[in-house]
């Protein structure tokens, strides 16, 4: 299925996708207060603050159904639960809830009520799950739902079962799911789950807060940091780059990849000081009028210091680049979501779609980099970027792909 998709995108081309699929660079989108929900589960995330859909749903027979015995089924779990990892799976939603959710939504779903409208005005201008977007209105819908249903399992199972992230150095479980005591936390989680959703009424509810309690709980509500960055961190140069005069420069925004230190105690490791300082020349020389600096909290794990937020510290404070020049990219936790990342930010920040950008990093990065692709569609589904010249060691142009907006659900620090 990936595979077909990327042959979709190569015949539609990558500067017309972004209106061939509808997404909108203006599109704002709705995080109802929390971060982690929306970029994960953008979806459920409507449905909670959409009323009209709200409405619709609560007031839907099969899905008050749907919802009174998911909550039965964790308030159950309290008394028949034995074992630590019997409770999260209760939290779970079983394939047959998937199922019957989908069918429901395609009963209910019509153009012109409330489910039609947040297709038209939400789903498709976000780029959230534009991967669907070559699907019927009703099927995107359908296809949404799965896609959050699927991942808020995932996560339950990462962080509250203890299963295998895919990147288990710097993503996975804090807690022995094996060690006695593991039973008492997981029956207080479950206990503030079934508190919690006792007056929601929404179906998915009871499974949605646990994948978000569990996060909480980790300590991996990194997917909220610095958030929302357009109107905070990065607000000077998002306010600048309608001012901008592209015709100036070769490049749209240089990305500078973040290399986190090796050890808790220091902020920027030195091979990340050397990346920004080729950035910085490039920056001076007048190939850009901004740079993206790319990195998460990632190395070591659990690290409390940004790559990016280290980054822009450097570059500001130590290489005398102008604070509006130096935008923040703080969630990308790995090569691969660099790029993807940068491009969510430069199409949601109007920069132009069709202008190349420059990657400056170390030979070791951009050649790693040139030769990406089969990890990029393993991890991702397809190539966040098209790659032009390689005018030095350590800088290699590269077009953004608007692909890059979908939602990677499987990654919740990051998605």
């Amino acid at each position: 299925m990936k595979i077909r998709f990327l042959i979709l995108f190569s015949l539609l081309g990558f500067n017309g996708f972004s209106q061939q699929m509808g997404a909108q660079a203006n599109y704002k989108l709705v995080s109802g207060g929390d971060w982690v929900k929306a970029k994960n589960y953008y979806l459920l995330t409507l449905f909670e603050q959409n009323e009209a859909v709200k409405k619709l749903l609560k007031s839907d027979p099969e899905f008050v159904k749907l919802a009174q015995a998911k909550y039965k089924a964790v308030q159950a779990s309290l008394t028949e639960c034995k074992e630590a990892l019997c409770l999260p799976e209760k939290q779970k939603l079983t394939g047959d809830e998937i199922q019957m959710a989908s069918n429901r939504l395609r009963a209910l779903y019509k153009p012109d009520n409330a489910l039609g409208n947040l297709v038209k005005t939400h789903l498709i201008p976000s780029g959230m799950y534009i991967k669907y977007s070559n699907e019927e209105p009703v099927d995107l819908l359908v296809k949404a739902w799965e896609q959050d249903a699927n991942y808020v399992n995932y996560t339950i199972g990462v962080y509250a079962e203890g299963n295998k992230p895919n990147y288990p150095q710097v993503d996975s479980i804090s807690f022995d799911v094996k060690r006695k005591g593991y039973l008492n936390l997981m029956y207080d989680c479950a206990t503030d789950i079934a508190e919690s959703n006792k007056s929601e009424g929404l179906f998915f509810a009871p499974s949605l807060n646990a994948a978000l309690l569990y996060l909480e709980i980790n300590e991996r509500r990194n997917a909220s940091f610095y958030e929302p960055m357009a109107s905070t961190a990065n607000k000077l140069a998002a306010d600048k780059v309608s001012k901008v005069k592209w015709a100036s420069y070769p490049y749209s925004h240089i990305l500078v990849p973040g290399a986190g230190p090796d050890n808790l105690t220091t902020p920027l490791s030195g091979e990340g000081m050397l990346r920004c300082r080729a950035a910085a020349r490039q920056y001076f020389a007048g190939k850009a009028p901004f740079v993206v600096v790319s990195g998460g909290s990632v190395h070591p794990y659990k690290t409390k210091y940004n790559e990016a937020a280290e980054m822009k510290k450097y570059m500001v404070g130590t290489l005398h680049l102008p604070d509006y020049a130096v935008i923040i990219e703080p969630h990308a936790r790995h090569t691969t979501t660099n790029i993807r990342n940068d491009v969510r930010l430069i199409f949601r920040y109007g920069m132009p779609m069709a202008k190349p950008g420059l990657i400056v990093t170390d030979k070791s990065q951009n050649d790693g980099i040139a030769n990406m692709e089969k990890r990029c569609l393993k991890e991702l589904g397809y190539v966040p970027y098209k790659l032009g010249n390689r005018l030095t060691e350590t800088a290699l142009e590269f077009y953004p792909v608007i692909t890059s907006l979908q939602i990677d659900a499987d990654e919740p620090m990051d998605p």
